[in-house]
């Protein structure tokens, strides 16, 4: 799993990379096209086919060609995947505060 969640939060390493997919999440499963992607974000043709690239190589973007079109969409499991890895031992190690400590 260090693997995997590694490529994922790498994949979201930057402010660009990270508009693009909050975009695809609240576009939701049935996703967009890269025009639609670009209309919404303002990020250049060339420098969005990078980024949809480098997401979906970390797994975090799923792809569809369906006739002349790509699909975009958020992979919403691995997303919960990622959260639930980073947050799975949340506070483990907090030391609990004494009972008169206020």
């Amino acid at each position: 799993m260090w693997e995997t969640a590694a490529a994922g939060f790498s994949a979201m390493g930057s402010e660009a990379r990270l508009k693009v997919l909050k975009t695809l999440v609240r576009a939701g499963e049935a996703g967009l096209t890269v025009g639609e992607i670009q209309n919404r974000t303002g990020i250049a043709p060339s420098t969005l086919a990078h980024h949809l690239r480098f997401l979906a190589a970390g797994g975090v973007v799923e792809q569809e060609k369906i006739g002349r079109a790509t699909i975009n969409r958020a992979n919403y499991e691995e997303l919960r995947g990622l959260a639930q890895f980073i947050l799975s031992e949340c506070c483990a190690d907090e030391v609990g505060k004494a009972a008169n400590d206020g």
